[in-house]
């Protein structure tokens, strides 16, 4: 038997059981979390067993990413009505599925929709989560519940490329992307009956008006038809289609607006208050969260490519790679609330400073070392130095940009800001995927001039020590190709992050410890470091 969320005006009391149902809504968010870093580490033996273009490859992130973004807001105004229990339960469910169906997924277009599925039904179960740990525990345990959910998040983004590696070592090259997945299924099975079970049921605030899906169609279609063409274009050749469809996502994005202050004017609820634009800092801090989550999401895209398509080495060896930025982001997150509370705004502008430095850094790695001659330690510093930044700066960069609207506004400004930071990686994903293969070369193979210089040095050695010599060269192209690639794609996410640094300063520069957001707005916060 599920219980009730507690009388309004009495403080919750925490039990055993409340702490149980705390740690099924830790699972849900680690499956999530685990998803998406360990995608990253698949994408090159996806593109090989689905003989999957480069534009799929963007899909699959950006589409999950895009897909959550959208999700968040309209999840929580429903958890308002109906009950976060169950939104939580529906989401967890569909989120379950859509890993098998991912995880089954035999061509390029079914994985692409799945995923989608994936994000969508992963965007409907992250605001219950807040909201119901808000509503489960008072105070001082309230505090100690989302330390806890802030480590978690630290653990489940460092786990997951080292997961994803570990399955597809042990499990092959060819099909073992698919454990990625199915991995989700033993525990989705698990927590949604955890839930179903132990979660508090009812509804915490009835709404006077429903889901502006009106709003939300517009929304949809607008960032629906600009992502199209970024993700498709380059590959395509940029034909006419993906000009008129940038253009036509540009005109649904003022007929959003418009549509917005229409259902303002009829009193109705929005689902994006215009009036919160009316402030210029929080203007300013969504584009930050778009910005930054554009640079952040895109790094790891680009270095598992280029490590395990150009370098050839391993799904578990590129997951490796990825540790000193996971490990400095947990080192970084676990200050930052502390650093918060002494440096206000501070902690924002140093952390996108270590973000932008440890890119440049390197990016001037992969101009200066050789593709063959690259190993996790020329990366080590400037990862590590770039995870310590983000950690930083993800933990509370949502409380100072929701701190420049007034305090009732805080629950529609939050779910502003969460889904800008999965629009921007969505964004991050199609601009870097653009830049990265729009400037591979056409082919690896071996010039003429190479060719006769390896008959010349190894010809007396017979055709076998030849043809070594030429696959060598082969991989040699390779590995010059997507590290040509790479250089630029990180110069670009490089970019984003100086751009996120100067924007820090329209914040606040600092924040009250008191600024507490109100209980029936808590379901739209946004996933920090998700």
């Amino acid at each position: 038997m599920s219980t009730t969320y507690p009388t309004a005006g009495v403080a919750p009391v925490v039990t055993r059981r409340t702490w149980m149902a705390f740690a099924v809504l830790i699972l849900g968010i680690a499956m999530a979390l685990l998803d998406t870093t360990i995608v990253n580490v698949a994408l090159p033996t996806i593109r090989t067993s689905l003989n999957a273009d480069e534009a799929t490859l963007s899909w699959i992130i950006s589409g999950y990413a895009l897909a959550y973004g959208l999700a968040l807001i309209p999840a929580g105004r429903i958890g308002d009505r109906v009950g976060h229990k169950w939104v939580f339960i529906v989401g967890l469910a569909g989120f379950t599925l859509a890993s098998a169906a991912a995880g089954l997924s035999n061509d390029t277009a079914s994985l692409i929709v799945a995923r989608v599925v994936q994000g969508l039904f992963g965007g409907i179960f992250f605001p219950p989560v807040t909201a119901l740990i808000q509503l489960m525990f008072p105070g001082r345990a309230r505090g100690k519940a989302f330390a806890i959910f802030g480590a978690s998040i630290g653990f489940s983004t460092a786990l997951g490329p080292l997961v994803g590696g570990l399955l597809i070592q042990a499990l092959g090259e060819t099909d073992g992307w698919r454990s990625i997945f199915f991995v989700n299924l033993p525990f989705g099975v698990i927590a949604v009956i955890a839930a179903f079970l132990l979660l508090p049921g009812g509804a915490e605030a009835r709404g006077k008006s429903g889901v502006d899906f009106i709003g939300f169609i517009l929304l949809a279609g607008s960032l629906v038809a600009i992502l199209v063409p970024l993700i498709q274009g380059q590959q395509d050749g940029w034909p006419l289609w993906t000009y008129l469809s940038i253009a036509g996502g540009v005109v649904l994005l003022v007929l959003f607006a418009l549509w917005e202050l229409s259902v303002v004017r009829r009193g109705k609820e929005p689902l994006v208050p215009p009036h919160l634009f009316s402030h210029p800092s929080f203007t300013f801090g969504v584009l930050l969260a778009l910005v930054y989550f554009a640079a952040f999401t895109s790094i790891f895209f680009t270095i598992s490519i280029f490590w395990q398509a150009g370098l050839g080495h391993t799904a578990l060896e590129s997951g490796l790679v990825s540790i000193p930025f996971a490990i400095g982001s947990i080192v970084g997150a676990s200050q930052s609330d502390r650093l918060a509370e002494r440096l206000g705004r501070n902690v924002l502008s140093i952390g996108t400073a270590l973000v932008a430095i440890g890119l440049i850094a390197l990016w001037i790695v992969l101009v200066r070392v050789a593709p063959g001659d690259l190993t996790n330690w020329d990366l080590l510093g400037p990862l590590a130095v770039a995870g310590i930044g983000s950690g930083l700066f993800i933990a509370p960069n949502a409380q100072f940009i929701v701190a420049t609207v007034d305090r009732a506004e805080a629950g529609a400004a939050s779910g502003v800001v969460g889904t800008m930071q999965r629009v921007g990686s969505a964004i991050g994903i199609a601009v870097i995927g653009s830049v990265f293969f729009g400037n591979l070369p056409n082919s690896f193979k071996p010039t003429a001039a190479q060719i006769a210089d390896a008959g010349q040095k190894y010809g007396a050695q017979g055709a076998d020590a030849v043809k070594v010599a030429i696959t060598k060269i082969v991989d040699h192209n390779l590995g010059v190709g997507f590290g040509h690639s790479a250089v630029l794609a990180l110069a670009v996410s490089a970019a984003f992050a100086i751009v996120a640094f100067f924007l820090v300063f329209a914040l606040p520069k600092r924040v009250s410890r008191g600024y507490e957001q109100p209980q029936q707005a808590v379901a739209d916060e946004n996933a920090d470091a998700h």
